[in-house]
């Protein structure tokens, strides 16, 4: 009998000048319970292929947590996750994440796993794959996945590192301006926007957001153009899933 799924998606690994990891760390441990888990860490975001450095950064970064991170290689990717308590998908270029996963077969593997009872922790990149597509990425599309479909663990878009104070002659779109052009293509969908700092928790059919910012959802109205609306931090944003 599948679980509920227990999610836990960050928008970024630091928060200001803050070390790496160094906000996320009390909140996985809160999230899991400062128990000894067995954790596999996929680290595909990164375009640095010597993944052992990064598993390495991420070791440091959750070094007070009872935590034993495994790197999810190419060679043993399946073996590695199905034998896991934990999955963690860390951050970089969500296209490269996206296009590694498919090309592993990957996909099914960690939807089966989450959806059978491991906890799924993801920053930047890793929570972007949480929602239906990364098509609200920042990243640039270095490399083409076969799908934009993500792992649909929530039923809307993310959009990590949520910034959108314009730039006194800066010409380009601000953030709200891409948001809102993903939207009057997709009219159905809805986004949600973190700001660095903030963290989105599903755990018991419940979705709440934490951190430093209230995140943002925006979706289309027909007469209002987007709508945007503030998630306040600490309340039941279970509406969302629905």
């Amino acid at each position: 009998m599948k679980s509920p799924i227990k999610l836990l998606a960050f928008s970024s690994s630091r928060v200001g000048n803050g070390g790496y990891l160094e906000s996320v760390s009390p909140i996985v441990n809160s999230f899991l319970g400062n128990k000894t888990l067995n954790v596999a860490f996929i680290p595909f975001a990164s375009v640095n292929t010597d993944y052992e450095v990064y598993a390495d950064m991420v070791r440091k970064g959750l070094s007070d947590l009872p935590l034993i991170i495994e790197t999810v290689t190419t060679v043993h990717a399946k073996e590695t996750i199905e034998k896991a308590d934990v999955i963690m998908v860390g951050g970089g270029n969500t296209f490269k994440l996206l296009h590694d996963l498919y090309a592993l077969s990957l996909m099914e593997v960690i939807k089966n796993k989450v959806l059978f009872g491991a906890p799924y922790i993801g920053w930047s990149a890793g929570s972007n794959i949480a929602g239906e597509t990364i098509c609200t990425s920042n990243d640039m599309p270095i490399i083409y996945p076969s799908s934009f479909n993500a792992l649909g663990f929530l039923p809307f878009q993310i959009n990590p590192h949520y910034y959108n104070h314009p730039i006194i002659g800066f010409n380009g779109e601000t953030r709200d301006q891409r948001l809102s052009e993903f939207l009057q293509l997709n009219q159905s969908k809805k986004v949600v926007a973190l700001p660095e700092g903030t963290a989105l928790i599903l755990e018991d059919e419940q979705l709440t957001s934490i951190g430093f910012a209230n995140a943002i959802c925006f979706k289309k109205c027909d007469k209002e153009g987007t709508m945007k609306k503030e998630l306040p931090l600490n309340e039941d944003l279970s509406f969302l899933l629905h």
